[in-house]
């Protein structure tokens, strides 16, 4: 069976939470660039895959897949489900509340200081400190939530890797290439999960990917 494709840049945080996901699940896919510099996400073959001109974009045969977390969670069902523990309803209903989180306390949160930060100056705009200072004292109120939890289990569903731990991996890396990467050091707990999570090589494969080139 021919490999999946997922359309989108690897600079972008939403493209490279699929990579983790479909990393981990041992599945097959490719990577096939879109060129935003020249529309081809607003053309009609890519409205095809999504109707937003967006990216990500997840192509496996004739099904298109689009939103980054609905594709990270098609990866996990496709080739690895005990990611989302589906087979126990009380670890899958915990599994959700903390995929909830990441996507609705921590990511609310990180996404305006990155895009302070790390895009508005790429678009020739000047960074605003002052949302920066206000998200960041909103991502310490997440992070103590977080820290709180991580003393009780080694990740955050249990003790066991999940879909919600991985979900972090792009976003929290895209941090560490900010000056605000020490938000986390006041977090002993949050700091050995994510030194976990960066041994693993699924996370290793994000980072090399987003990794701007030499």
């Amino acid at each position: 069976m021919a490999p999946m494709k997922l359309y989108g840049a690897t600079l972008s945080w939403n493209v490279t939470r699929c990579v983790a996901a479909l990393e981990e699940a041992g599945s097959e896919y490719e990577i096939v660039p879109i060129d935003f510099g020249t529309g081809q996400h607003k053309s009609p073959e890519h409205l095809a895959r999504n109707p937003f001109g967006q990216v990500p974009a997840l192509q496996d045969g004739d099904l298109y897949v689009f939103e980054s977390r609905a594709i990270c969670k098609y990866a996990c069902r496709k080739n690895k489900p005990e990611l989302l523990k589906e087979g126990d309803i009380k670890e899958a209903a915990i599994v959700d509340v903390w995929l909830e989180v990441e996507a609705h306390q921590y990511s609310s949160a990180l996404n305006p200081i990155l895009f302070e930060v790390l895009i508005k100056p790429m678009l020739g705009g000047t960074c605003d400190q002052q949302k920066v200072e206000e998200n960041l004292e909103k991502l310490k109120n997440v992070l103590q939530v977080y820290e709180a939890r991580l003393s009780k289990c080694k990740y955050l569903a249990g003790d066991f890797i999940s879909l919600a731990d991985l979900n972090h991996i792009a976003m929290t890396l895209c941090l560490f290439a900010t000056p605000h990467a020490s938000v986390l050091d006041a977090y002993p707990h949050v700091k050995a999960w994510w030194t976990g999570l960066m041994e693993r090589p699924s996370a290793q494969r994000v980072a090399a990917l987003m990794k701007p080139p030499a």
